[in-house]
């Protein structure tokens, strides 16, 4: 497995939108061939950073899922809330526990 954490930080007033549009992403990944699991957060003390960490059964499948067309139609919409660049690292799962 592997894991995938994006950071991002919004523009003002754009969480709420964010939020939604990300909320919507995620439940279409879940329908997804080698889906596992997907956080997203909001930093604690910072409430325009984002997080999203996502696993997936291999790096292969989330690539399959960037080319869906449920990830490509919010695409423009999240790029537009967003304050700059994400910042995007992968991680093996070394072990996971419920």
């Amino acid at each position: 497995m592997m894991t995938v954490v994006t950071t991002v930080t919004l523009k003002d007033e754009a969480g709420s939108q964010w939020d939604r549009a990300m909320h919507k992403r995620v439940r279409a990944a879940a329908e997804m061939d080698g889906w596992v699991a997907v956080q997203l957060l909001r930093q604690a003390d910072d409430p325009q950073r984002r997080a999203i960490i996502g696993t997936w059964q291999s790096r292969e499948h989330w690539a399959r899922w960037h080319d869906d067309e449920a990830f490509r139609a919010t695409r423009a919409e999240l790029a537009g809330l967003e304050d700059g660049p994400s910042n995007t690292v992968w991680y093996d799962v070394v072990e996971e526990q419920d």
